[in-house]
This record gives C-alpha cells, sequence and structure tokens, in this order.
C-alpha cells in the first residue's frame, strides 16, 4: 500500500511543532538557572550515570575540545567534577556535584510543570502510545 505524502507531512508537521514547544521551554528552563542549552543537556544526561569525558563528547555530538571547555565552565559554577574513571586509570569521569544535581533535579521538576499541560489533554492509554512510539523512534 503506497504511503498517502500528506499524512507524512502531517506527522513531520505535528512533530516540528512538537519538538518547537520543548526546545522553547527547555531553552526558557535553561535561561532561568542561568544555563545554556548544552549545560542543561549535560545535567539531564549525568543525573542517573557518570560518564567518561569521551563518552559524553560523543553522546552529545562534541569535540573533546568543545568538552572539556564546557565541563570546565561548568567546574567553576561548582555543578559538575572530574573524578578518575574506576575502571581505567588513564580515564576521566564526570559526574554531578551536589549543586549540579539540586539544579538538574529542580530542572526536571520544572520541565515536567512545563508540559504536562499539553500531555494531559491526551487520554491515558493515547500518552503510554505515544511514549511508546516516540521511544521507538529514538537511537
Amino acid at each position: 500500500m503506497p504511503r498517502d505524502i500528506s499524512d507524512d507531512d502531517d506527522l513531520i508537521d505535528a512533530l516540528g511543532q512538537t519538538a518547537f514547544m520543548t526546545m522553547g521551554a527547555l531553552t526558557g528552563l535553561a535561561a532561568d538557572a542561568g544555563l545554556s542549552l548544552t549545560q542543561l543537556r549535560v545535567l539531564a544526561i549525568l543525573r542517573d550515570r557518570r560518564l567518561r569525558m569521551s563518552d559524553l563528547a560523543e553522546y552529545l555530538g562534541l569535540e573533546k575540545s568543545t568538552m572539556t571547555g564546557l565541563v570546565a565552565r561548568a567546574e567553576r559554577k561548582e555543578l559538575l567534577a572530574r573524578v578518575p574513571n574506576e575502571q581505567d586509570a588513564r580515564a576521566v569521569d564526570v559526574v554531578l556535584t551536589d549543586q549540579g544535581r539540586g539544579i538538574a533535579d529542580a530542572l526536571s521538576i520544572a520541565l515536567r510543570d512545563t508540559l504536562t499541560p499539553l500531555t494531559e489533554q491526551l487520554p491515558p492509554a493515547d500518552r503510554g502510545a505515544l511514549t511508546a512510539l516516540l521511544r521507538r523512534m529514538l537511537p
């Protein structure tokens, strides 16, 4: 059965609008916290893990030198710390400080509060289906 281009266009349009709304919320929350959007991403990523500097750079799609500068700025704000990797003495991991964890947790709550009015418009079954579909789209 051939694909209906107008259905694809509607899907892409809806995804784009949703992305712009979400990015707007994230950008505003980051600015309110005095962070860049990339710094906000780093705090969110590290909320439940510690990563090698090189793995974090790869995850974010950044060059190692860019990652080093980003981590150094966050260290000066006392949001992140570099610690020795537990398995490889040559490697360095990046972790949240207590202050960084507090900000990351507060931002997570603020994002949920900001986006919940959008998702509450859907019945619970539709929210579950949307979650499953979005997860299938992610790498």
